[in-house]
């Protein structure tokens, strides 16, 4: 592994979760790394960037929303022009709107791709020049198991993290020659509560839910925490996978960061019927049960 020593790192999303886990354990194992953080709770960004600086890291806050492409473009510039430099790029920022195609409104859908996967875009391209210029860079993209599969209630989510996944591979092609290494990280579950916020996210972009067709697995998805906890990883052993692509000479493409990930993946791409996993994560989101409620209203209804 090469030493991220004084090289400069952007990390979005970094008040909290992993992008937050991810500062912390850069500041104490590489003295004189330099760090931008970007969220848009200035607050929360203080209190991360006191702690790395106490560890020994030089911290610029960039405050960022980053379903504003100006705001984007601004916080490439700003980090450039205080570092000189950008050794790193890890997109990480991003959130699930969880529920079902149909009810998810245009707003909803939109601020879901603008988050996911037009701002890293547009991040990724403000700095590429900078990158080329000084020889090289990495960048790491935090995509999701949910990248690779889709699910029901993820649909919208998975399509963000899927284009993700298409656009790390097309860049990791086409940067190759300028020294610029592209990665995807895939967590699993991690403790962070994602169904928690999904749920409530749930509630605030979609009217009634508890009386929508899916009531059943819309009750069933303010479980999926528990039923998830004992697979979750932290965000610091996430962060441990992160440093592993930031640090080895030639990283690869994609890195899966949740326990039996790969034989998921396996056995979800390569071995099993599609009716077969169908059955699996319908079960899993409470889809089955949405339909013994939906058939044991037919009479009802008619």
């Amino acid at each position: 592994m090469s030493s991220l020593s004084e090289q400069v790192i952007l990390i979005t999303g970094a008040s909290t979760g992993i992008g937050a886990a991810l500062a912390k354990t850069l500041s104490r194992r590489f003295m004189g790394i330099r760090l931008a953080l970007a969220a848009r709770s200035v607050e929360k960004l203080e209190a991360v960037a006191d702690l790395c600086r106490k560890a020994g890291a030089e911290v610029l806050i960039v405050p960022t929303d980053l379903e504003k492409i100006e705001q984007i473009e601004a916080l490439a510039a700003k980090v450039i022009a205080h570092f000189g430099r950008m050794d790193a790029l890890v997109n990480n920022a991003g959130y699930g709107q969880m529920g079902p195609v149909e009810l998810i409104p245009t707003e909803a859908i939109q601020r879901q791709f603008q988050v996911n996967i037009i701002a890293p875009l547009a991040l990724i391209r403000a700095i590429v020049p900078q990158m080329r210029n000084q020889g090289g860079g990495r960048i790491i993209n935090i995509s999701s198991l949910g990248g690779r599969l889709a699910f029901p209630f993820g649909g919208l989510y998975s399509s963000s993290k899927f284009a993700l996944e298409g656009v790390s591979d097309a860049l990791r092609m086409e940067l190759e020659p300028f020294n610029i290494k592209v990665s995807v990280i895939e967590p699993g579950p991690v403790s962070t509560n994602f169904f928690v916020a999904a749920a409530q996210a749930v509630e605030k972009s979609i009217a009634a839910p508890e009386k929508s067709p899916y009531r059943a697995a819309f009750v069933k998805l303010k479980s999926l925490e528990k039923q998830t906890s004992n697979q979750a990883w932290t965000s610091e052993r996430v962060a441990e996978v992160i440093i592993k692509a930031l640090s080895v000479g030639n990283p690869r493409p994609r890195y899966i960061a949740a326990t039996g990930g790969k034989i998921l993946l396996f056995l979800m791409t390569k071995v099993l019927p599609p009716k077969f996993v169908d059955k699996f994560w319908q079960r899993f989101y409470g889809i089955d049960l949405v339909a013994k409620e939906w058939q044991s209203g037919a009479a009802i209804r008619k």
